[in-house]
């Protein structure tokens, strides 16, 4: 794609008329200061409230008032299928059947569930490839599955960090650790995009190399879901887990999301803890012993849907439904690669940007790295009236979310930039 950029309001503004999606801006809620539209790049922490939210918890809400238990069978969505509710517009955003995806929990208590399933250390094929720096939940679930089998995580696992001088992981580095390691691999769990970086893992060629050594390819996906569309059926990855409360809008603590493919999904035999809510349907209320999941990923569920933990994402993934996660993509790689065009205008500050210029290789966010004074940048941006986040050691996160998101919000916040003094 490619797209010749000026820095002219008046270029921003003629693309936000020309953008089939703008009128979704107008679906959420934004934070003010002094009397305006804060300039909202935070969606990669937590995404906006859609307005439709409130009317969507008041249908449940009603239906818990007027039918109590019966909400269970009747109402407007009859709670005993909710999760299933979300399955189609998962399903489409995340690349995969509509029997490979569920909601459940949250992000870390997923992950816990699935390194049980799939991590099972035999012998010398023991091994755990992560990335360097992965997110500290990643980190802390990894070494304490691996200290669950009574191993130690020094010997076991495998850190991939950027080559000297380098701030991002190259795909052959990745896969030359992955063919490295061979037959005493068990499983590669990487953030399918890197938390601090930003840069997009090539999931596909990633997942291959790990198959062809005989091991599981898991991936967290707190930073793709709803923010780059995924293959995960076509590419063969054996599960993904991520968060809703991100690009996808579900709210603070939204229900976590998991992918396991038809392979293992089809098996009841594929292990994992049981629960009554992924126990098969036809048998679950004769209250018997015995648990016989169901041959989804559904049956890696284990508690009642959690109705007011899921109906914000509900309401949000009918605006996923309406503009297309294809579409989205396309704003998003537009607005990114504007917003870099933008920064690069920049030169009295003092930063570098860390996520991969190629397009392919990251998704609606950008880190910029400062050498000194982040923190204090951070500050004034946040006085000017733009929220971003910042992470150690010195990185800003710019993250434009094109489901609300303009290309004049990137005009504002660059000429916000341009005249901040570090």
């Amino acid at each position: 794609m490619t797209q010749s950029f000026t820095n002219e309001l008046s270029f921003a503004k003629q693309m936000d008329k020309e953008d089939p999606l703008a009128k979704f801006k107008q679906s959420f809620y934004f934070p003010q200061h002094n009397g305006e539209d804060v300039i909202y790049f935070c969606g990669n922490s937590l995404g906006l409230q859609p307005k439709a939210v409130r009317d969507a918890i008041d249908v449940e809400l009603n239906s818990w008032k007027e039918l109590a238990i019966g909400g269970y069978m009747k109402g407007t969505n009859p709670w005993l299928y909710y999760q299933q509710y979300l399955n189609k517009p998962l399903s489409q955003i995340m690349g995969c059947l509509e029997e490979e995806v569920t909601v459940m929990n949250a992000l870390t208590v997923n992950l816990h569930l699935f390194l049980l399933s799939f991590y099972k250390p035999q012998g010398k094929r023991n091994k755990i490839i992560m990335e360097a720096g992965a997110f500290p939940s990643d980190q802390y679930a990894i070494e304490t599955i691996v200290k669950q089998y009574g191993l130690s995580p020094d010997q076991i696992i495998v850190e991939i960090a950027p080559q000297q001088g380098d701030k991002i992981l190259h795909t052959k580095d990745i896969i030359s650790t992955i063919e490295k390691t061979g037959d005493e691999l068990s499983l590669v769990l990487l953030g399918g995009i890197n938390y601090y970086t930003g840069q997009l893992f090539d999931i596909k060629n990633i997942t291959t190399a790990t198959h062809d050594v005989g091991a599981i390819a898991g991936f967290d996906l707190a930073h793709v879901a709803g923010n780059v569309p995924m293959q995960l059926h076509e590419w063969k990855v054996d599960f993904a887990v991520w968060c809703s409360y991100k690009y996808l809008n579900g709210g603070p603590g939204a229900v976590g999301g998991a992918f396991v493919h038809q392979t293992h999904a089809n098996n009841i035999d594929t292990p994992r803890l049981g629960g009554w809510w992924g126990n098969e349907e036809s048998t679950r209320f004769k209250m018997e012993k015995g648990f016989i999941p169901k041959p989804t990923a559904a049956g890696w569920n284990l508690s009642t849907a959690q109705v007011f933990n899921t109906v914000c994402l509900k309401a949000s993934l009918e605006m996923f439904d309406a503009a297309g996660i294809r579409a989205i993509r396309t704003k998003s790689v537009l607005l990114t690669n504007y917003l870099e065009f933008l920064l690069k205008d920049i030169t009295d500050l003092n930063f570098e940007i860390i996520t991969p210029a190629n397009s392919e290789e990251r998704g609606a966010q950008l880190c910029l790295y400062f050498i000194e004074r982040g923190k204090e940048v951070h500050q004034k941006m946040h006085e000017a009236g733009i929220v971003v986040d910042y992470r150690e050691p010195g990185v800003i996160r710019v993250a434009p979310a094109p489901l609300y998101c303009s290309f004049e919000d990137v005009h504002r916040f660059y000429m916000i930039m341009k005249n901040l003094k570090a």
